[in-house]
């Protein structure tokens, strides 16, 4: 684990994580002084992770307003400070979001509870899930890509949050279901493990006062037959991120409904891979939603 762990950063990656081109980066160096970075041999711009910080919390300012003529004055302690005050006002969604980047590149949970035991005074679960971690995880997803940052740092995040979201669902498994005339079963595909929008989903499925069963990743559609056994007007959940593959998702579906579609039951159908879906295949009681809002209208 600790040779995937990154602490050195191209200017590349400095834009990645910042927003900010590395052309501006550039001349903010030369004209401002602002970073010092580190240089191979063949003169090649490396930053560390306190450069990244101190580029994080200056583009917070520039967003504010601050000039960066005027930012290149400040000493050092001058620019941690400006930022706390402008966090202290609790209206800096762009401030989330840094802090918790800065949490995810540092491996450091303290960052990250206290970001978000700042905004959950302000804003409810649901707001917080849908104003900085879904950003945030799009976000992820993109720097994941471009080897901005490593799977350690992706699964660090993710844990957190996913963390996050069971503690708030908890809250509402304990309390009686308002609504009997559905239930809803939550799994994903075999060999499927992106467990997040299911996890969240399950949440305002919970929150709009129906019973939910979660049985999580790679479940195969035998074991789902099972629950229709034990339950009636079941709605089953599911997202295809990565699987199943394109070449076998239709005729995965196809047996979906085959199995699962008895009585008054339900599919629900979502993620990247859902695209590649055949609508031959769908009807009134299985559909592909193409978000998680549209999906959370439904309920």
């Amino acid at each position: 684990m600790i040779n995937n762990i990154k602490t050195v950063f191209s200017i590349k990656d400095l834009e990645n994580l910042s927003g900010i081109k590395a052309h501006t980066i550039r001349i903010w160096e030369k004209r401002y002084n602002i970073l010092e970075p580190m240089r191979t041999d063949t003169n090649i711009r490396l930053y560390n992770l306190q450069n990244l910080q101190k580029l994080l919390n200056i583009t917070l300012l520039h967003e504010y307003g601050y000039k960066i003529s005027k930012i290149a004055t400040y000493s050092e302690e001058k620019i941690p400070q400006l930022v706390r005050e402008i966090i202290s006002k609790k209206n800096s969604q762009n401030y989330a979001i840094t802090s918790f980047k800065m949490a995810m590149m540092n491996f450091d949970q303290e960052i990250f509870f206290n970001t978000f035991d700042w905004l959950i005074s302000e804003k409810s679960f649901k707001e917080v899930f849908k104003d900085h971690f879904l950003p945030l995880l799009k976000e992820l997803g993109l720097l994941w890509q471009s080897e901005t940052i490593t799977p350690a740092n992706e699964h660090f995040m993710s844990h957190l949050i996913k963390q996050k979201i069971l503690i708030y669902t908890e809250s509402l498994q304990i309390q009686k279901p308002t609504k009997t005339n559905r239930i809803f079963v939550l799994s994903l595909p075999l060999n499927e493990i992106h467990q997040i929008g299911l996890l969240y989903l399950q949440y305002e499925i919970l929150s709009h006062g129906y019973k939910t069963i979660y049985l999580g990743e790679s479940m195969p559609i035998e074991n789902l037959h099972d629950l229709t056994k034990h339950f009636e007007n079941i709605t089953f959940v599911s997202f295809m991120t990565v699987q199943p593959d394109r070449t076998v998702i239709n005729q995965y579906v196809k047996s979906m409904g085959q199995k699962l579609l008895q009585k008054n039951n339900e599919i629900w159908l979502m993620g990247k891979m859902a695209e590649h879906i055949d609508p031959k295949l769908l009807s009134d009681r299985m559909q592909v939603f193409n978000s998680m809002e549209e999906t959370i209208s439904m309920l």
